[in-house]
């Protein structure tokens, strides 16, 4: 959202202020964020073109907000507050999916629902909500493991790896247009393309990042991004995994099931390197273990509650009031649907 219609106006539709500007294709489709002459993303984050599937993922957001605007209209809401109605729907409804549908993928039902129904243990803040550095530079990384060597985007054959096949910072052709029943449950009688599990094996694609993504580097080994995200937790004097499990009082990894001692690694793992593990020998790389998926889950639960605009700071308990598949509930699928994105 930026700054809003009025405080940024390049990201908003000239002939409807309500709505957020999308971008058309070489084949004249909504297809594309917006963008300017030489291409770059008009967007609230330049982050959100950084690769095909990202920006493709954004623009499915501004047309779920768009069609927000169109639901509210025929719901005859007045027109001065269309734009922050829909803006509060777009938001709750993210935060519903993200407490009830990627957090229990991502770290499984059993923490989650032992965290709504008894609170978090570990973060809290004093005044504003932060992001720590063990979420930012190593937990939330984990999802760098998931990426898969080889996609499929839509029904036409496109396919390619993430970098540098699909590299942002650039206009979306028809061609590249994904179809995102390949990568959600949109159509039951044909499942999407699976992640890879979490361990520590990273698809070859991630250890040769493109300049545009990591810029100009000393060394060949700088666009290695397990390079990056190891160097980066050193830098900020990261914690190692076992000893946020003993702070957790969780039964730290041995050094057999991490794997490194008989490299000549006699040192405590690496946060990253411990979260990834960790998933990979407790939980088949199925979701994160027990001191990733609490920091993951913790940080996530906290900074929500910790906006006292969120869905779970209402004055009573609300449940999405878009249509989806199960009444109450709203998923990923659904936004798709909401938004006709697929």
């Amino acid at each position: 959202y930026g700054g809003g219609p009025t405080g940024s106006p390049y990201l908003y539709d000239l002939d409807d202020a309500d709505k957020l500007l999308i971008g058309v294709n070489d084949q004249g489709e909504l297809a594309d964020v917006p963008r300017n002459r030489q291409g770059r993303a008009l967007l609230g984050d330049a982050r959100n073109d950084v690769h095909l599937f990202i920006s493709q993922l954004h623009l499915a957001f501004l047309k779920f907000h768009n069609a927000i605007v169109d639901y509210l209209r025929a719901e005859r809401v007045p027109g001065a507050q269309v734009f922050a109605e829909a803006q509060r729907l777009v938001r709750w409804h993210y935060q519903w999916i993200v407490v009830n549908e990627f957090l229990p993928l991502s770290v499984g039902d059993d923490l989650v629902s032992d965290l709504l129904a008894n609170g978090l243990k570990f973060y809290t803040f004093v005044e504003q909500p932060y992001i720590p550095v063990e979420f930012a530079d190593a937990a939330y990384r984990f999802g760098h493991s998931q990426v898969r060597s080889i996609y499929t985007l839509n029904n036409g054959g496109a396919k390619g790896q993430v970098f540098p096949d699909f590299a942002g910072t650039c206009p979306v052709p028809h061609d590249r247009v994904i179809d995102w029943a390949y990568f959600f449950s949109v159509d039951q009688g044909r499942p999407p393309q699976a992640s890879k599990l979490i361990d520590t094996i990273l698809a070859h694609s991630l250890s040769d990042l493109p300049t545009s993504v990591v810029g100009e580097t000393k060394t060949a080994q700088e666009h290695s991004l397990a390079y990056r995200d190891l160097v980066r937790g050193e830098a900020l004097d990261l914690p190692s995994g076992e000893a946020i499990a003993r702070e957790m009082g969780v039964e730290p990894l041995s050094t057999s099931e991490v794997g490194l001692y008989d490299l000549g690694w006699k040192s405590e793992t690496p946060l990253w390197f411990y979260i990834l593990k960790e998933a990979e020998v407790r939980n088949r790389g199925e979701w994160l273990g027990e001191v990733g998926g609490r920091i993951v889950a913790e940080v996530l639960l906290g900074l929500i509650d910790g906006d006292p605009s969120s869905y779970r700071n209402a004055e009573t308990e609300w449940q999405p009031v878009l249509p989806g598949a199960q009444p109450g509930h709203f998923t990923m699928t659904d936004l798709f649907r909401f938004a006709g994105a697929v």
